[in-house]
C-alpha cells in the first residue's frame, strides 16, 4: 500500500464513508481509516449508525411494532392468529443480519470506488500526516494532501450512574438484550430514549422514563410534543418530567447477576424518590468523539464542548484539514453528516459543494412517528415574524383510517407576508417518509400555495400535507368525506 494519498478520511461512519466514496468517484486517491470494533471483537465499517444506532434500532422498532400489532390490532382487521409468542433470539438474529449486510456493503462500495479501507485508530499529526495504530499495536504513518476528520460521537455517561454494561447500560447495550427486562428504566426522554423505551415496552417491559427537563421534547413543535406525550402515556410509557437522577446502584453485593436490580434515586418537585428496575438505560445524549484524534501541533481547534471548529464548508483552522458529522456543530444526524461528507469531497476535487442547514429533517421513529423540518411555531413566534398555521388530523384521512393509524396530524407554519413555508411538522403514520416532500418544497423556497396547487394522489397519507397547506388559508377539505 502506498503511503501517500489525495484524501485520508478518519472515520467510516455515515459522514466518513460517503466522503471517501465521493472522493473516489471524483478520481482522487483515497484511504478511509476506522477503529470501530463490535462486541465480539470484529472490526466493521459504518460507525455507530450502522452498527449500534440507526440501523439496528430501526430493525428492532419494526419487529417490535409488528409484534405489538399482531397482538393488539390484527383482530380488528379480521385476522386472528391465536396466541402470539415472542422469539427474541430470532428477532435479534434478524437485527444482526441486517447490520452485517449493511456494513459488508460499505466494504464492497469501497472496493468499487477505489477506496483503501483500513481498520485501526487514526490520529492526525502535523503536516497532514496520519498515524494508524492497528489492532496488534503496529504503527503506520500515511501522508495526504487533504484529511477529513469524521470521528463521530459517543454516548454521554453520567458520573453518578456507573456504567457496567449489564445492569446499567448505554444505547448500544440496550439493543443487545437477550431477554426482555421486566422493569426498564430509561434516563432521558429524547430521541434515543423514546425509541428504545418503545421497543422494550412493546415486547413486554414495564418502562419508566426519567427526564430532567420540565418540558417534553423541547426541540419539537409543542403541538406535536403534547400529542406525542398523550399517545406515549396511552401506550404505557411512564414519562416523568423534571426528574433529576441523583444516583443508581446495582444491588447484590456489587456483583452483576441475572437477578440483579438497580435502585435509581431521583428528585422532582415532590421530593426524592427511589425507582427499582432490572435494567437502566442511560440515554442523555452524545458528545463528539475526539479521543486520541489530534496530536499536538495540528492546528485543529476544539470549542468548549469538544466539537471540532469548522466554517460553513467544514474547513478547520488547519490548511487542507476538514471535519464533518457528529464531531462538528449542528444536529447529530446521519443524513446531515452524509451531506457534509459529500460536500467536502466535492470541494476538495474543485467542484461546487454546499449544505443547506435550514432544511435538515429530523425523525423520531416511535409509533406514531414524529418528523419535522424548519422552524417550530414557537421559534417563528419568538422571531417576531407574522405567521399563519394550518393543521390537518390523520383521523380525517381515509388512508390513515384504512391503516388503523388515524393518530396525529400534519402542521404547516407559513409566513403571512410572502406565504413562504417556514416549518412542517408531522406526527402520524410514516411521518419520516412524508417529511421528504416538505424538505423538497422548502429547498425550492416553496410557498404554501405551491403545496396547495400540487396534486396529491387519493387516498394517500401525503394528502395530509396538502390538506394542512389548504388549512393555512382555511380551505381544507375533509378527506374522509371526499
Amino acid at each position: 500500500m502506498s503511503d501517500a494519498f489525495d484524501v485520508i478520511v478518519i472515520g467510516a461512519g455515515p459522514a466518513g464513508y460517503p466522503a471517501a466514496i465521493r472522493a473516489g468517484q471524483n478520481k482522487l486517491k483515497v484511504a478511509c481509516v476506522d477503529e470501530w470494533k463490535n462486541m465480539d471483537g470484529t472490526y466493521a465499517f459504518g460507525g455507530t449508525c450502522l452498527n449500534a444506532g440507526c440501523i439496528p434500532s430501526k430493525a428492532l422498532l419494526e419487529s417490535s411494532e409488528l409484534f405489538q400489532r399482531a397482538k393488539d390490532e390484527f383482530a380488528i382487521h379480521g385476522i386472528r392468529l391465536g396466541d402470539v409468542k415472542l422469539d427474541l433470539a430470532a428477532m435479534q438474529k434478524r437485527r444482526a443480519s441486517i447490520v452485517k449486510t449493511m456494513t459488508n456493503g460499505i466494504t464492497a462500495l469501497f472496493k468499487a470506488n477505489g477506496v483503501v479501507g483500513i481498520q485501526g485508530h487514526g490520529r492526525l499529526l502535523p503536516g497532514n500526516k496520519v498515524l494508524i495504530t492497528g489492532a496488534d499495536g503496529s504503527e503506520t504513518t500515511l501522508e495526504a494532501k487533504n484529511v477529513v476528520l469524521a470521528s463521530g460521537s459517543t454516548p454521554i455517561r453520567l458520573k453518578t450512574v456507573p456504567h457496567d454494561g449489564k445492569s446499567i447500560v448505554d444505547s448500544w447495550n440496550a439493543l443487545e438484550f437477550d431477554a426482555v427486562p421486566g422493569r426498564l428504566g430509561v434516563i432521558g426522554a429524547g430521541v434515543i430514549g423514546l425509541e428504545l423505551g418503545s421497543v422494550w415496552r412493546r415486547l413486554g417491559s414495564e418502562v419508566t422514563v426519567l427526564e430532567a427537563m420540565e418540558q417534553f421534547l423541547p426541540m419539537v413543535d409543542q403541538t406535536l410534543a403534547k400529542e406525542a406525550q398523550r399517545h406515549f402515556k396511552k401506550q404505557g410509557l411512564d414519562i416523568k418530567l423534571g426528574a433529576k437522577v441523583l444516583s443508581a446502584t446495582v444491588k447484590g453485593a456489587g456483583a452483576v447477576t441475572a437477578a440483579a436490580a438497580v435502585d435509581v434515586v431521583y428528585s422532582d418537585a415532590q421530593g426524592e424518590h427511589t425507582l427499582q428496575v432490572d435494567k437502566l438505560v442511560v440515554a442523555v445524549g452524545r458528545r463528539p468523539f475526539t479521543d486520541g484524534l489530534l496530536a499536538d501541533g495540528t492546528g485543529v481547534q476544539l470549542d468548549q464542548r469538544g466539537f471540532i471548529q469548522v466554517d460553513e464548508h467544514c474547513r478547520t483552522n488547519a490548511p487542507n484539514v476538514w471535519a464533518v458529522g457528529d464531531a462538528v456543530r449542528g444536529p447529530m444526524l446521519a443524513h446531515k453528516g452524509k451531506e457534509e461528507g459529500v460536500m467536502v469531497a466535492d470541494l476538495i476535487a474543485g467542484q461546487f459543494g454546499e449544505v443547506n442547514y435550514k432544511v435538515i429533517p429530523s425523525v423520531i421513529y416511535t409509533a406514531p412517528e414524529i418528523a419535522w423540518v424548519g422552524q417550530t411555531e414557537e421559534q417563528v413566534k419568538a422571531s417576531g415574524r407574522a405567521y399563519k398555521v394550518g393543521v390537518f388530523p390523520f383521523a380525517a384521512s381515509g388512508r390513515a383510517r384504512a391503516m388503523e393509524a388515524g393518530q396525529g396530524m400534519a402542521k404547516i407554519v407559513s409566513a403571512k407576508d410572502d406565504d413562504e413555508v417556514l416549518g412542517v411538522h408531522v406526527i402520524g403514520p410514516m411521518a419520516g417518509e412524508l417529511i421528504g416532500e416538505a424538505v423538497l418544497a422548502m429547498e425550492y423556497s416553496a410557498s404554501t400555495e405551491d403545496i396547495q396547487r400540487t396534486i396529491h394522489a387519493h387516498p394517500t397519507l401525503s394528502e395530509a400535507i396538502h390538506e394542512a397547506a389548504l388549512a393555512v388559508d382555511k380551505k381544507a377539505i375533509d378527506s374522509i368525506n371526499r
